[in-house]
């Protein structure tokens, strides 16, 4: 089901123009939605979208969580039709998901408009929306709706949860990937635009008032975590926090190999207590 964001209607369409109000969002077959005045989108710099392109295929920790959230969707949901990334980037996990679960259907949003646009080359017959992740305009639509590194940029978090939870079905599935422990904050996180890290606790009491029973909550990068300790206190700069983006190919193989040995464990059933990143896959409560 949409929402009309300009006069907070329901209604079923093919198209999004409102039999209520008649308002249509601008850009015909790829919406833009309205957005809060303080444009989050905004506060990243021109050429990052095109960085962080080059950037994911050559990370082991792009594609290390791409596997375990290709493994979370075929575990916790194997019977999922539908599945929406709120906060989708460049496409980059939106393409892994496609190259794996075929038969799944997809769609995006996005506000930062370049990175939007590296998606929609990416993924040219997904449909993709510049839209903020405080003002989604679906409700009980999707069978799994997911927010990866999404939720650590915006101060109102909770409301993004709560907007999540709106744009899933009833008993539906939402997948949250967050960085972990807020005494690893360093330049890292500033380079990013984070506004916070968040602990194990902070995360499931949150998940919680939004409406959402918990099903996982693992850490991940826990294998790594002495090595990212100790790699995050030396950065002392944006220069220094970069370095650890591009590794040499042989040190990222290596690495990733290890991310595959720590996603064969948490396969087995061992949920981590602490970790570089944290990983919650939680249900809406069926009405």
């Amino acid at each position: 089901m949409k929402i009309c964001l300009a006069c907070d209607r329901r209604f079923e369409s093919a198209d999004w123009r409102c039999p209520h109000c008649g308002a249509s969002p601008a850009g015909g077959l790829s919406p833009s939605f309205p957005t809060f005045q303080d444009d989050i989108g905004a506060s990243f710099p021109a050429g990052a979208a095109s960085q962080l392109e080059l950037l994911e295929a050559r990370s082991f920790w792009f594609r290390a969580r791409n596997d375990l959230l290709i493994w979370v969707l075929s575990r916790y949901f194997p019977d999922a039709t539908s599945f929406f990334e709120v906060g989708c980037g460049t496409g980059f996990v939106l393409a892994g998901v496609r190259s794996k679960l075929p038969d799944l259907r997809l769609e995006g949003g996005e506000l930062d408009a370049e990175g939007l646009n590296v998606a929609r080359r990416r993924l040219p017959d997904v449909p993709l929306y510049r839209m903020d992740a405080r003002l989604i305009p679906f409700e009980d639509e999707f069978d799994v709706v997911g927010a990866f590194d999404v939720l650590e940029h915006i101060d109102e978090d909770e409301l993004v949860l709560r907007q999540l939870a709106q744009a899933v079905k009833p008993g539906g599935g939402v997948i949250i990937t967050v960085p972990q422990h807020p005494r690893l904050w360093s330049a890292s996180d500033e380079v990013a635009l984070h506004r916070r890290r968040y602990t194990r606790h902070a995360l499931h009491a949150k998940l919680a008032r939004a409406g959402l029973d918990i099903v996982r909550m693992t850490s991940f990068v826990t294998l790594l975590l002495p090595g990212m300790f100790l790699n995050r206190m030396r950065a002392r700069s944006h220069e220094d926090a970069m370095r650890e983006c591009a590794l040499p190919a042989t040190l990222d193989q290596w690495l990733e190999h290890t991310m595959d040995l720590e996603r064969w464990l948490i396969r087995a059933g061992l949920s981590f207590p602490a970790g570089g990143s944290l990983l919650a896959v939680a249900r809406t409560r069926k009405g």
